[in-house]
């Protein structure tokens, strides 16, 4: 399961996606999630599935690679379907077993709320595989510079999300060390109640922290060595810079949204349709 998550990790290949602009694909990711939520219909879903399908085509990125990081969020899924499921009311209702019922409300609910959550993860996990952490960095760095003038320290704000982005993958493969290393001298993680899990993972979050306080301080020595002071007079080795095919991407993005949006709202089947 740990090794399973895909987001914060980033997968080298040479397609459009990786070219684009870091700030670019950023926005774009926000647009996408944003549509997710302020449409609730059959037509905006199919929409949003066939842009995310010519995504995940352009990006080149492996769609096993892709959906791998849904297994760690599947306890999470299923609990949020089943929560919408049978705590929904309205509509008819579909079945019923002792105090529970289903109804059309509750199912269409439920069955929304788990795309969204799949396409967000989805989502968010294409902008970290196509994206180095420095190019996000940059990016985030770039957007928030507005806020220089409300005295806000953006480059420190946008160099702590590169850095705790960069140390999920560290952390989750020293996690996976750690539980085989455990696991080869007899400790017992699957078996037993939630008390007695909880209490089994004990000798693993110890040694998580002890590594993860271990690699934040010397990356605090390695900057502090390197006389980092901050992004005040910084220059970029790599300056961002819109081309052509950013612009392609945004309007490409805007004109989703603008189809989705209205085949939320103007479609005649704005119904669910089984």
């Amino acid at each position: 399961m740990i090794r399973e998550i895909t987001i914060g990790q980033y997968y080298p290949a040479d397609s459009f996606i990786h070219r684009l602009d870091p700030r670019v694909k950023i926005v774009c990711t926000l647009l996408f999630l944003i549509s997710l939520f302020v449409q609730n219909s059959l037509p905006g879903y199919v929409v949003a599935t066939l842009f995310l399908a010519f995504v995940i085509r352009a990006s080149k990125v492996p769609f096993k690679f892709i959906v791998r990081g849904l297994k760690a969020i599947i306890l999470l899924l299923m609990f949020t379907v089943v929560m919408n499921l049978f705590l929904t009311k309205g509509g008819a209702v579909l079945v019923r077993v002792w105090i529970f019922q289903i109804t059309e409300a509750g199912l269409r609910i439920s069955v929304f709320m788990a795309v969204r959550l799949i396409y967000l993860i989805i989502g968010s996990s294409l902008m970290t595989l196509t994206t180095t952490p420095n190019a996000l960095t940059d990016g985030i760095e770039s957007l928030l510079r507005p806020l220089d003038k409300l005295h806000v320290p953006v480059h420190e704000v946008a160099m702590i999300m590169s850095i705790a982005l960069r140390f999920i993958p560290i952390l989750l493969e020293e996690t996976d060390k750690i539980m085989k290393a455990q696991i080869a001298r007899g400790a017992d993680l699957e078996s037993g109640n939630i008390l007695q899990r909880a209490k089994a993972m004990v000798p693993i979050l110890v040694p998580l922290f002890v590594s993860a306080f271990r690699r934040a301080n010397d990356l605090a020595l390695a900057m502090e060595a390197r006389c980092y002071f901050g992004g005040e007079g910084r220059t970029k080795m790599k300056p961002l810079a819109y081309g052509r095919r950013d612009y392609m991407a945004y309007f490409a993005v805007m004109s989703y949204v603008a189809v989705a949006f209205a085949a939320g709202r103007f479609l005649p089947f704005h119904v669910w349709i089984f």
